[in-house]
């Protein structure tokens, strides 16, 4: 069984897949660093931004809902950003007692906290629709086509290759338990069911994993030198630029500029 969990790419015939990948990668950092600097409270910027990614989502095809539904996955990190509602300097809006603590949310913190929320939603949401149009291989050829050193392309390439084993690994290692684990009563295990012993168990699973996973990497390297690996990747994609991705690059970059002179004005 294969694993593609980690996969993302939706295949669509638009213009945004077929955009070069180099394009997309400059305009997505340019994207989210530009976003970064955008003030505390630039309600009209981070709606304009917004809507460059309605229009570029729409662009590639990919469905608002898909979009939002995977840019969820930005709330638990922003857990750690809830700190500033109460440490910032401000006027109070109101007063909890937790303990020995008194916490008082400020007016500037929650400006701030939102801000940061906005930010960290429209940077992902810009990420999501570079992998979803753009296949991993180009992404990588992107990166060295744009000077990325060679050290940190294959550290990111082979990192994402091996997530998919890893994950059919451990896959292995569960049904391996399964199938020799007693059903007992309702279909629960009759042997071993205290925490003690399933945390065991599952060190043990983790030591394992770990073990085939050095013993894989060796083998699959000098597998991989034997055939004439030299650090750098092929592909039989030439990534030519055409005139339409110079276009559509400056579009962007202008787009990404506009952004800021709105949150300025």
């Amino acid at each position: 069984m294969h694993v593609n969990t980690f996969d993302r790419y939706e295949s669509r015939q638009s213009a945004i897949h077929q955009l070069d990948p180099r394009v997309k990668v400059v305009v997505t950092v340019l994207f989210i660093v530009a976003n970064a600097l955008l003030p505390d409270g630039a309600w009209l910027a981070f709606l304009a931004a917004w809507a460059l990614l309605l229009f570029v989502s729409g662009a590639a095809q990919i469905g608002l809902g898909w979009l939002l539904k995977r840019s969820l996955i930005v709330g638990p990190f922003l857990l750690a950003a809830v700190t500033v509602v109460f440490t910032l300097p401000g006027n109070g809006l109101a007063q909890w007692q937790l303990g020995p603590w008194t916490l008082v949310p400020t007016d500037a913190g929650l400006l701030r906290f939102v801000s940061i929320f906005i930010r960290s939603w429209l940077s992902v949401q810009m990420a999501i629709l570079l992998t979803a149009t753009t296949q991993f291989p180009d992404l990588i050829h992107a990166l060295h086509h744009l000077r990325v050193p060679n050290v940190l392309v294959s550290i990111i390439s082979f990192m994402y290759r091996y997530l998919f084993e890893l994950a059919n690994e451990a896959g292995r290692l569960l049904r391996a338990r399964e199938s020799r684990s007693a059903a007992g009563v309702n279909g629960r295990s009759s042997s071993g069911g205290s925490l003690f012993w399933r945390a065991k168990i599952a060190g043990h699973m983790v030591g394992q994993l770990l073990l085939r996973s050095f013993e894989r990497s060796d083998r699959v390297y000098n597998a991989m030198v034997a055939r004439g690996y030299n650090g750098r990747l092929l592909t039989m994609n030439p990534h030519h630029m055409k005139s339409s991705d110079w276009q559509l690059g400056g579009v962007g970059v202008v787009a990404i500029l506009l952004i800021q002179l709105v949150a300025r004005l």
